[in-house]
């Protein structure tokens, strides 16, 4: 039997999880295997860089479109389980679970928002116009899957952080910022505690520590907006210590008004909200892993012009 897509294989791993219990997420894929009847040779065959098994690679990602539309949980490393919306799913008596049964669910939606914002962002770096009637290169082809892994990744990146304590993301964006080289030539302290002040972190710039930036971080339910008073008071923690640059990081989001108000105050703030945050985690390397390295290759002109 061929090898079934990922999205062919959605409904069956749903229907394998309905029996409630934690499943190693590597132990699917054998379990899809025995369900579609492959052979020791389909189960074996390998994509053409020779990392993983095409069944392998076909369950990471059906599992991942079902977890961005919230069907199956993580809650550890390397087990899934299925949620209430995909025993729901399992009660419709449907015949296929795929990407467009998926566009019902908010949160895949939201999946889907974070995917296209990336391919217009990138259409437009490269003056490239988005026709879906034409025939993708294959540089196009895989930016369109580094878009699909991106907002995957983001996704998880923020549902991982929302998990945390308050003080270990406090810790997590000290190491963010580690990452993107502030306090290269100073020093990052977490000061956050009871009594802080409003203020969590402080960046010094440069070894005397005279050049200093202040860091707040809030970890918020995604519908927890953070509005203006909140801006406030960090402005006003700012000036307790007659500082002028700070940054407030949330994983959730920033009201207008609260925007606004930062544009429009006599200091230099910087708000990242989650979204920001899942993207420079993944830009600069935190919490992530380099997973697939794709290189196309050209003809050399100038090598056989010197022949």
């Amino acid at each position: 039997m061929t090898i079934p897509d990922f999205q062919t294989i959605m409904l069956p791993i749903l229907k394998i999880l309905r029996d409630g219990q934690p499943h190693k997420a590597g132990d699917l894929k054998n379990d899809l295997s025995a369900e579609f009847g492959l052979t020791e040779d389909e189960r074996a065959e390998m994509l053409p860089s020779g990392r993983q098994t095409r069944i392998g690679n076909r369950t990471h990602w059906a599992l991942t479109y079902l977890y961005q539309a919230g069907l199956v949980a993580r809650p550890e490393r390397g087990i899934v389980t299925i949620t209430d919306e995909g025993r729901a799913t399992l009660g419709e008596n449907i015949d296929r679970v795929d990407m467009n049964y998926l566009q019902a669910f908010p949160s895949y939606q939201e999946f889907r928002r974070r995917t296209k914002s990336k391919k217009n962002a990138v259409g437009a770096d490269r003056g490239l116009a988005v026709d879906t009637e034409s025939e993708p290169s294959p540089e196009e082809l895989i930016q369109q899957a580094v878009d699909e892994n991106t907002a995957a990744v983001e996704g998880e990146i923020r549902e991982r952080v929302l998990a945390l304590d308050p003080t270990t993301f406090e810790r997590l964006v000290v190491r963010l910022l580690e990452a993107m080289g502030y306090g290269e030539t100073g020093s990052i302290d977490h000061t956050g505690k009871s009594g802080d002040g409003g203020i969590d972190g402080m960046i010094s710039q440069d070894p005397l520590g005279l050049d200093r930036v202040y860091m707040q971080a809030k970890r918020y339910a995604r519908d927890n907006v953070v509005g203006r008073p909140a801006i406030q008071g960090f402005v006003g923690a700012l000036h307790g210590f007659q500082a002028d640059r700070g940054v407030f990081i949330t994983t959730s989001s920033f009201s207008k008004d609260a925007a606004d108000y930062a544009d429009a105050v006599n200091a230099r703030l910087i708000l990242i909200d989650g979204d920001r945050l899942a993207s420079l985690m993944i830009q600069y390397g935190a919490g992530v892993q380099a997973d697939y390295v794709a290189t196309l290759h050209r003809v050399d002109e100038d090598f056989f012009d010197t022949i």
